[in-house]
């Protein structure tokens, strides 16, 4: 199914997404990188060594979710935009998901956006809480997305106003 669509399916999922006993403990990184290609640049970017070392450069990375804090560095830097940090702690009935951004137009804080699944459908409406813009981001935006808790691992991207 990835090959064809893009998406990735379940079982895909299943290899990536940290577990439930991690999740209610904060903000971990979830890195829906699925194929064999050249690329390092999360590893080399994570400060906390949860992104094991590659015994080959073209493998998938992998994740120590208990060593992961959380901190986004390495969503700026994947060049697929396929990491994202998602934080079920934030609210009673909201998620925090950082997302990496490279659109326009950029949205402001405090703005209603729709939310977008891995197929780019609309799941829902979220708000943004912070947009991070920093020089060593190398303008891949990080926009952090309040979220409807049930959505937190489907919402992937979002629409900003009237964009097409």
């Amino acid at each position: 199914m990835l090959e064809k669509t893009g998406v990735p399916t379940e079982q895909d999922l299943a290899g990536v997404i940290p577990p439930r006993e991690r999740l209610a403990r904060g903000p971990v990184a979830v890195i829906e990188c699925f194929q064999r290609i050249p690329c390092n640049p999360c590893y080399t970017a994570c400060k906390q060594g949860a992104i094991r070392e590659f015994a080959d450069i073209n493998d998938p990375p992998v994740i120590d979710f208990d060593r992961c804090n959380g901190c986004a560095l390495c969503v700026s830097k994947c060049p697929g935009l396929a990491i994202f940090v998602v934080d079920e702690t934030y609210s009673a009935d909201r998620a925090l998901v950082k997302l990496p951004y490279e659109f326009l137009p950029v949205p402001a804080r405090g703005q209603e956006v729709d939310l977008l699944n891995r197929e780019g459908r609309v799941v829902g409406r979220g708000r943004v809480e912070r947009v991070q813009n920093a020089k060593v981001q190398d303008r891949t935006l990080i926009i952090w997305v309040a979220v409807p808790k049930e959505l937190s691992m489907e919402v992937r991207n979002i629409k900003v106003g009237d964009c097409q």
